[in-house]
């Protein structure tokens, strides 16, 4: 008998066409890199030809490549059919994305909610940035993303929104007039970022970051420790040891976007966004507000008006 095609290898072969090259396939498959390669050599050996060739730093099918991957995929669709007729179906994968302050401390509710829309599917979850999130989608490394809608051409479907908060330790001031007002805030590329320079800028103030984290708990962590002020969407209300500040203008809410990649079922992407859609309906409830002093009735020292430009 003469040499076999090996199904691990056609599946790393096609993920190759879907995601656009090695290192993709390899976060979408959850291996790596050079375990993608041996199963292209593999693959070549048994083909007798080359089936990928560089061009510069790009990475493109030879004609036997191009051939292999129609066959390929023939062959695979054959062989899951098959595998569901005989009642062995193959368990699918599914890699999801989310950023973590879009539930703040409601993440572990939100991801047993979009494991419940998945059922019968080997999830993955991958806490990130929303641009990060929203470019792994698009190249096809991630399956589905929950992201920020604040991320330019973002597309996907709205799936809800949540109250942005300006948030500082509890009695924590504005500094006097003349010294910069401290923000602690995500690295860039960011948009709320953005969003919370411009607004303050407007009513007169100096900004200066302060803090810059990468993520959640960086910017929580600043904050309660009273190294500035921070604007960010949260559910379930204030997160603890943290008080929201009334005193400067609200930023109504940020929309909340769940992207599928090209090619996905869009029957998962539906059940997901339902999904999502239920759960920020019920945890987007307003807590109650305290009233709302001037800040010269809490903080005696001299500073800008807040809430009023100069």
């Amino acid at each position: 008998m003469g040499a076999l095609l090996d199904l691990v290898q056609l599946r790393t072969f096609v993920a190759i066409a879907e995601c656009g090259g090695f290192g993709r396939a390899a976060s979408a498959l959850r291996t790596s890199q050079p375990t993608v390669s041996q199963h292209v050599r593999s693959l070549e050996r048994v083909i007798g030809r080359p089936l990928v060739e560089r061009t510069g730093r790009a990475t493109r099918f030879t004609a036997a490549g191009e051939v292999l991957l129609v066959e390929a995929r023939r062959l695979l669709a054959a062989h899951d059919e098959a595998m569901g007729r005989l009642g062995a179906e193959r368990v699918s994968s599914l890699t999801v994305g989310a950023i973590e302050h879009a539930a703040a401390h409601a993440l572990p509710d939100l991801l047993t909610a979009l494991l419940s829309a998945l059922p019968g599917y080997d999830v993955v979850f991958r806490l990130d940035r929303s641009t990060i999130l929203a470019e792994e989608t698009r190249r096809g490394t991630l399956d589905l993303a929950l992201i920020l809608g604040a991320v330019a051409n973002a597309g996907g479907r709205e799936v809800g929104s949540l109250p942005l908060r300006w948030l500082a330790a509890p009695g924590w001031c504005p500094p006097p007039r003349g010294r910069p007002l401290p923000l602690v805030a995500f690295q860039e590329p960011c948009g709320l970022r953005g969003q919370a320079v411009r607004t303050l800028e407007g009513l007169g103030w100096n900004v200066r970051i302060a803090t810059e984290a990468t993520n959640l708990d960086g910017i929580l962590t600043a904050a309660r420790a009273r190294l500035g002020i921070a604007l960010l969407p949260t559910a379930y209300g204030v997160p603890p040891g943290l008080e929201e500040l009334y005193q400067f203008p609200q930023q109504g809410t940020v929309g909340l976007r769940l992207l599928g990649r090209q090619g996905l079922n869009p029957a998962i992407e539906a059940s997901a966004a339902e999904t999502l859609r239920k759960f920020f309906a019920s945890v987007t409830r307003s807590p109650t507000r305290v009233a709302e002093l001037p800040v010269a009735d809490v903080c005696r020292h001299d500073h800008l008006p807040i809430g009023h430009s100069n």
